[in-house]
């Protein structure tokens, strides 16, 4: 398993944040978009991104429409309409930008399967006990490359305790 220490996953690849502090850091309220605006970015990318001295899109809302679909219809949704935004961000930005997803229950949702590191999603009501590949439908099966964003000022850095804030990826292909 990958540890992230350093703030590089806020500047480069796709990263999954449920750390608040982290979060305030990185974006002021205004420069986080709706999931709804990061479709219409898509269009034509803006020049210079909202966050982090013009380096990070910070993305809310993916978490609600996960939620409002059922699990068939989430999984589709996460393959056909928002990875290739994911894929048009890198192209766009040339691999230089970082895109973040804002999932504020993501600490109790996302959970690794330890013998496969393979990451999974728990669907919320009514789809209880039902799950999302996450690590299959966003990364495309490249867990290995993941990397659990662990939060430097805890003291405990045990990267399945509350250090734990996020997950990043690199690069999907």
């Amino acid at each position: 398993m990958r540890l992230v220490r350093d703030k590089t996953w806020s500047r480069r690849g796709i990263s999954l944040l449920w750390g608040p502090a982290a979060l305030a850091e990185l974006a002021s309220p205004p420069d986080v978009i709706p999931i709804r605006a990061l479709f219409a970015f898509a269009k034509t990318w803006p020049a210079e991104l909202p966050s982090a001295d013009g380096k990070t899109l910070v993305v809310a809302g993916m978490e609600g429409v996960i939620d409002t679909l059922a699990p068939d219809d989430a999984e589709r949704w996460l393959e056909e309409d928002l990875k290739p935004r994911i894929f048009s961000f890198q192209e766009e930005y040339e691999g230089q930008a970082g895109l973040v997803f804002w999932l504020p229950s993501g600490r109790q949702r996302i959970h690794m399967t330890r013998a496969t590191e393979s990451y999974l999603w728990h669907c919320a009501p009514p789809s209880n006990g039902k799950t999302l590949t996450l690590g299959r439908i966003l990364w495309g099966g490249a867990e290995a490359d993941v990397g659990r964003i662990l939060d430097t000022r805890e003291k405990s850095q045990d990267c399945d305790g509350p250090a734990w804030i996020g997950l990043h990826h690199p690069r999907i292909s």
